[in-house]
């Protein structure tokens, strides 16, 4: 990804987007980070894992799209194949940088110049596809910018609950690590590493107290969104054979 603009009103006025290119980031993706308000959504088509951040090393809760890295099941023929589009894709190719690198400045909204989402107006040449602009005649935010927003403070407060259940997650002892290998269609098999889920046997064991204080956090709803989501790597495994086998 090449380096983050910060946008700038005057600068790109002119500047219009193809929402739905915006999926083309989901390519290559394997393991996509997602957030606890969006876990119901997510757990109707992809089991929910957690893993570790490359840099920090610390644990963060992912949709599992595929079986290998640069792998994404649910992307086919240029486009997004899922009910449920995750808000890490909604929000393309939009980002929140900060205005100094102390990490306490004020946020600013930065984009990926290099994205395909992004059309100059006087450039593009997609006739068929509808394009969104950015700022309004007056110089004031779009309906689909104030959109975007939308999404970003969503996002923003979300990975903040994402750390505050990992904390109570790992407070309460029930992360353990998940090793799958899987056998495809084709005799292939792949053996699945640095994943981990919920430990069912320690939740189960718990005292009243931790789970009153578990429930009473709010965070009980995305344990069980959690467990249950594991039932989707069959679906998965089944996309997987389909693209094997080349079966309609």
């Amino acid at each position: 990804m090449a380096e983050l603009i910060a946008i700038n009103p005057k600068l790109h006025a002119t500047l219009r987007f193809q929402p739905e290119q915006a999926e083309f980031h989901s390519r290559g993706i394997q393991l996509l980070p997602v957030v606890p308000a969006e876990f119901a959504s997510i757990a109707t088509q992809s089991p929910i894992v957690l893993t570790k951040n490359g840099q920090t090393g610390q644990f963060v809760t992912v949709a599992m799209l595929g079986f290998a890295p640069g792998e994404n099941l649910w992307f086919a023929d240029g486009s997004w194949q899922g009910t449920y589009l995750p808000l890490q894709l909604q929000r393309q190719p939009f980002f929140l940088g900060q205005a100094d690198d102390s990490g306490q400045g004020d946020y600013v909204l930065c984009i990926d110049p290099d994205s395909p989402a992004i059309a100059q107006e006087q450039h593009s040449t997609a006739t068929e596809t509808a394009t969104e602009a950015l700022f309004q005649d007056d110089g004031s935010d779009s309906p689909y910018l104030q959109q975007i927003k939308g999404v970003l403070a969503e996002l923003l407060q979300g990975e903040q609950q994402q750390q505050q259940l990992v904390q109570a997650l790992l407070a309460a002892n029930l992360i353990q690590p998940l090793s799958l290998e899987i056998t495809f269609a084709n005799q292939q098999s792949t053996r699945l590493n640095g994943l981990y889920t919920i430990d069912q046997q320690k939740l189960a064991a718990l005292d009243a107290a931790t789970l009153v204080n578990l429930h009473q956090a709010g965070w009980l709803a995305p344990i069980y969104t959690i467990i249950a989501s594991a039932a989707q790597l069959y679906p998965l495994i089944a996309r997987k054979n389909q693209q094997l086998t080349g079966a309609a």
